[in-house]
């Protein structure tokens, strides 16, 4: 089923529609919130419970969302949940929690249940096999990304996570696109050599 079609589905209210729409998407959304949350908001809030949150957002003002295509409905989505983690990232700052009180958040199945998916965005060459690592993968990969430079994880995750064009994330972050061309490929290198050339970032 083409993309519009589907999305215009949706929007009649089809559930199998909706369902086939948002799972189009749930991966790169798993892994775009888990990044955009930084460290903080992941020891303090469930990510499944932010993408169920989300998605009930998107659910709720699908009707109303200016998109003709699938390249339009991502942005859309993207911006719909990098302005709930700001939501969440304000709440959290408002109550100016000591950082002495901050106790780690556990994942619901003590295994690393919101990691798993992720790991399966950032690198879909890894096997079932592995899913009793991807919690300790995951942070690995993570804290990496959120060691960059904000302008190299921008750029990253627009590429890698958001699959924007080079047009759209020149425009996002007020360069050229030969410019994100370069810190594209130098938060690659910087990425593999944190990682030790371990693991790709996308």
């Amino acid at each position: 089923m083409a993309f519009r079609t589907l999305l215009e589905d949706a929007r009649r209210g089809d559930r199998n529609a909706i369902e086939a729409l948002l799972e189009s998407q749930l991966g790169g959304l798993r892994a775009f919130i888990r990044l955009r949350s930084g460290n903080a908001l992941r020891r303090r809030e469930s990510q499944s419970d932010l993408v169920q949150t989300i998605c009930r957002s998107v659910l709720e003002n699908l009707e109303h969302a200016e998109c003709a295509d699938e390249r339009s409905f991502r942005n859309w989505l993207y911006t719909v949940a990098h302005r709930r983690i700001i939501n969440r990232i304000e709440f959290h700052r408002a109550q100016k929690r000591a950082s002495a009180r901050e106790v780690a958040f556990a994942p619901e199945d003590g295994n690393g249940h919101d990691a798993i998916p992720a790991l399966e965005t950032y690198d879909g060459s890894r096997t079932p096999s592995r899913c009793a690592e991807a919690r300790e993968e995951v942070l690995r990969i993570e804290a990496a990304i959120d060691r960059l430079p904000k302008e190299y994880r921008d750029v990253l995750i627009g590429a890698c996570i958001q699959n924007r064009s080079h047009e759209d994330i020149a425009t996002s972050v007020g360069k050229s696109v030969l410019a994100t061309r370069k810190i594209l490929s130098r938060a690659r290198a910087k990425l593999a050599i944190d990682l030790r050339g371990t693991t790709s970032a996308c």
